[in-house]
């Protein structure tokens, strides 16, 4: 976990203090005992932490509690249940430790995310690539940005891989007081859902918020999708943002608009009453040349390497809010040409075959309907689609999404995704369930591999699901596995 490098010091009692916890300690004791960091990881606990023991759903961190102690934590944060288990050192003691781990993090850390111009985006789909254009404006803008996200987080120049979306609270705000200290001038970020749930971004605040759209994902988690919708709307709040930037194509966000206590900007490719809008989309080659007129009159022209309606959205969503920061209209415009999707979202693999050949991260019904809706207008030919569905996951999108390939593609191969605890054939089964005479690759480099020698000249190969993503999890081993190079290897072998 990367730390500031001038780490603050809290005494205990204080800590206790900030997030109201209970100790069988003598408060005179917690007073002699300093706090120079936090940590929701015993792996990455350092000397003079706090280790806060939150409870799993297999298991209760608590059980960690020694490797923290070995590890030099001096104090541990956890719930009644946590405490029991642990001995030999002061514990603090909340009703809910993930939500007092969010406020003592931004507590610890001065607020370090109010001292950046921080930008937060949630959505079912478009959250990396709106992030990633986001960073690539502000960056070549001159403002020295930080970018935290799916993929990677990025400080400056420096890159580090991203472990999820959205970090534990303790990790985002070390690294927002990181950025801070570096002088980073803004902070564009992803919030998923999750992070909503389950308090990791409790105690952040962002200048704005934006929310791109919502559709069936993760409901192995939220249960419904009132509860999924629930969680993003939490975010557009004024304990959490100042602004909103919304998608109002989308139904969701449309009753987003509604009930948001927030001010709203408004954000449409058609509607000429949104905030933003296009006055002119024309489709080439290269992506395609827009117009987009924005608050006040603003007008915004050029060409961009973009392709797919749903680029579209990412890039106005982008684009205003990067007006709303203060760059100047007149200085993005000059930038369009320059401006690059995220890794792994609708990637071309291009080595000199006849056909085009894409991989994209799309792990949702809506998501696989655009990126072959995408497809289809970029095919000259035949689209063939590859796509898979992760275990251990939302298991109700799985026959959706074998449909939407089924509908989208002219040549539909199903195959594994990221298996992880469940057998790859039972997952088939359900993407599979009414499709007749479904094609079926359980081996995801053979699926690939099958869909290169079929495709001819003029057809379109996209294989879906992965995206950006480096291995393949089977029985709970994680192996090396990255669809852009085995989709170049069969190229390569096909030439």
């Amino acid at each position: 976990m990367l730390r500031p490098m001038s780490s603050p010091s809290k005494t205990l009692d204080t800590v206790a203090q900030i997030i109201s916890a209970q100790s069988s300690s003598d408060p005179s004791e917690l007073m002699k005992i300093s706090i120079t960091g936090i940590s929701q990881s015993s792996n990455n606990i350092e000397a003079g932490d706090i280790f806060i023991a939150l409870p799993g759903e297999k298991t209760h961190g608590a059980k960690f509690a020694s490797d923290a102690i070995k590890r030099g934590a001096k104090a541990i944060l956890t719930d009644t249940a946590g405490a029991a288990l642990i001995t030999g050192i002061p514990v603090l003691i909340t009703s809910n430790p993930r939500r007092s781990a969010g406020v003592l993090s931004a507590w610890f850390y001065s607020e370090p995310m109010r001292d950046l111009y921080s930008v937060g985006i949630t959505g079912t789909n478009g959250k990396t690539t709106v992030t990633t254009i986001l960073h690539q404006i502000m960056s070549l803008a001159g403002r020295d940005s930080g970018l935290i996200g799916t993929i990677e987080t990025r400080i400056g120049s420096e890159v580090l891989k991203s472990k999820r979306t959205t970090p534990e609270s303790s990790e985002l705000q070390s690294l927002a007081a990181v950025m801070r200290e570096r002088h980073m001038r803004n902070l564009i970020m992803e919030v998923s859902s999750h992070a909503v749930a389950l308090d990791r971004i409790r105690g952040s605040h962002f200048a704005v918020v934006g929310f791109t759209n919502l559709s069936q994902d993760h409901l192995d988690f939220h249960k419904t999708m009132d509860k999924y919708f629930e969680a993003k709307s939490a975010l557009f709040t004024f304990e959490y943002a100042d602004l909103a930037v919304i998608n109002i194509d989308d139904s969701h966000g449309r009753k987003l608009q509604e009930i948001t206590e927030l001010p709203v900007i408004t954000l449409s490719k058609i509607n000429t009453d949104a905030d933003w809008h296009y006055s002119n989309i024309s489709s080439e080659y290269y992506g395609a040349h827009v117009a987009i007129r924005g608050s006040g009159g603003i007008l915004i022209e050029g060409k961009v390497n973009l392709h797919g309606g749903y680029n579209y959205d990412n890039l106005l969503m982008a684009i205003a809010i990067a007006v709303e920061s203060g760059i100047d209209p007149i200085d993005i415009a000059s930038l369009l040409p320059k401006l690059r999707g995220a890794s792994g979202r609708l990637e071309s693999v291009a080595l000199g075959q006849k056909f085009a050949a894409f991989v994209d991260y799309a792990h949702s019904p809506d998501a696989v309907a655009r990126v072959l809706e995408t497809a289809r207008e970029l095919s000259t030919g035949r689209v063939i689609g590859v796509l898979g569905c992760g275990g251990d996951r939302d298991r109700s999108k799985r026959s959706a999404m074998g449909r939407a390939l089924d509908d989208g593609s002219d040549v539909a191969i199903f195959t594994s995704d990221n298996p992880r605890s469940e057998r790859a054939e039972d997952i088939l089964k359900e993407m599979t369930a009414g499709i007749k005479s479904a094609s079926v690759i359980s081996d995801r480099a053979q699926a690939i591999k099958s869909a290169v020698n079929e495709a001819q000249d003029g057809d379109l190969v996209i294989i879906l699901g992965k995206g950006h993503e480096t291995g393949q999890e089977i029985a709970g081993v994680l192996h090396p596995f990255d669809d852009r190079i085995e989709l170049a290897k069969a190229i390569e072998e096909k030439k």
